[in-house]
């Protein structure tokens, strides 16, 4: 069984040599690249108010933050749940932790202008 696995191995090796697997993921990560600035390219180049622009960049951070503060609130909802069924006060903790965490995350753009206001 070794013996069929070596020479599948070498086989691989022959056939795709390391020079061309990192030329390959240098391909990959290039056109990545290329293809994800071709996506925002045009939210650049929408305005020619720069104040706007700015703007535009903050409202989209402040989401992304958001989002990420709303997956925080469902795990630590998640932990509280698992560790109420296993009884377990370490994890129950660490579940509220992450909830309140979450929630303040999720809610940050409002405790900002709250605070600031």
């Amino acid at each position: 069984m070794k013996f069929f696995k070596k020479v599948s191995e070498n086989r691989n090796k022959l056939m795709y040599p390391e020079r061309f697997r990192r030329i390959k993921s240098r391909y990959f990560s290039t056109a990545t690249g290329l293809a994800l600035m071709m996506l925002f390219l045009p939210s650049a180049f929408a305005t020619n108010d720069a104040l706007t622009a700015i703007n535009n960049m903050s409202t989209f951070v402040f989401a992304a933050i958001k989002a990420i503060g709303i997956i925080l609130l469902g795990w630590g909802v998640v932990q509280i749940g698992l560790s109420l069924q296993s009884h377990d006060p370490s994890q129950r903790s660490n579940g509220f932790l992450t909830f309140f965490g979450g929630l303040v995350i999720a809610f940050a753009k409002e405790i900002l202008d709250a605070v600031l206001a």
